[in-house]
């Protein structure tokens, strides 16, 4: 189960490299079931699992010249604080049990539930018409804050990037072609995850650098793989591919879970 755990960190870069976005969503269920990490705290080495992967792929994305700095940093600073402030106080006061589900459970199900979404956005994108007239009035000021503060809440939560609530939010409220949302997104996704893992530095987390280093390494390793496929291959047609193998392993893990709940 072990070297299957590392092999999936391979596919799972490799789908980074493909696709550009999606592939992380992996990282818990492989972390929880495969490698035997405790849910909470699978979600934080998912960030610096995350993080290391956005940030290598937004360097890429940034040397093609398609990383939007004043939007990431707009968008990032209110989602950043969240993020720090869910993994620093809201994950640790989480009561176990929660209304009589064991906190580990009810993270795993809120993961599921995550993954299901993200594959229904992967299988069917939703139409984003940008907004050029680039004013960010109080209606756009608001929708930046929540969107931001929301995503910042869901990485801080399940140590998910978010990008398929990122993009759309870039290219409604900047006006951002499709190519430079995704290459600012994942600049956004890496500073989010990488400072939410610091949070969970500050609340004393236990490492195991061994496991993180060659996960990490891994999931490199299968995105430059990727990345050189992807000029070869219809990222689309990988991307609808992996929707549907997402949302078979969310079903999959929400049925799991479910399942160990009702027969505690």
């Amino acid at each position: 189960m072990i070297s299957l755990g590392y092999i999936l960190a391979i596919v799972m870069g490799l789908t980074l490299g493909l696709i550009g976005a999606g592939g992380s969503i992996l990282t818990v269920p492989i972390l929880v079931y495969l490698l035997g990490v405790k849910p909470v705290v699978a979600t934080g080495y998912s960030l610096l699992v995350v993080g290391s992967a956005a940030l290598t792929g937004a360097l890429r994305y940034w040397r093609n010249g398609l990383v939007n700095f004043k939007a990431a940093a707009v968008f990032a600073t209110p989602a950043m604080i969240t993020v720090l402030a869910t993994r620093t106080y809201i994950v640790p006061a989480i009561p176990d049990p929660i209304a009589g589900i064991p906190k580990d459970i009810f993270i795993m199900m809120l993961f599921a539930s995550l993954m299901i979404l993200a594959a229904t956005f992967m299988l069917k994108p939703v139409k984003v018409e940008p907004d050029r007239s680039h004013v960010l009035d109080a209606s756009r000021i608001i929708k930046l804050l929540s969107g931001s503060a929301g995503v910042g809440l869901l990485t801080g939560m399940v140590g998910a990037g978010g990008g398929f609530l990122i993009i759309p939010t870039l290219i409604a409220l900047f006006g951002l072609p499709v190519k430079e949302a995704i290459g600012t997104s994942l600049a956004i996704i890496a500073i989010n995850s990488l400072v939410g893992f610091q949070g969970d530095i500050a609340s004393g987390i236990s490492l195991e650098w061994h496991l993180l280093g060659l996960f990490i390494g891994l999931t490199l390793f299968g995105m430059w793989i990727g990345t050189t496929l992807a000029k070869r291959m219809e990222g689309e047609k990988i991307k609808k591919l992996f929707g549907v193998f997402t949302l078979l392993v969310g079903l999959a893990v929400l049925a799991e879970e479910l399942h160990t709940l009702l027969n505690q």
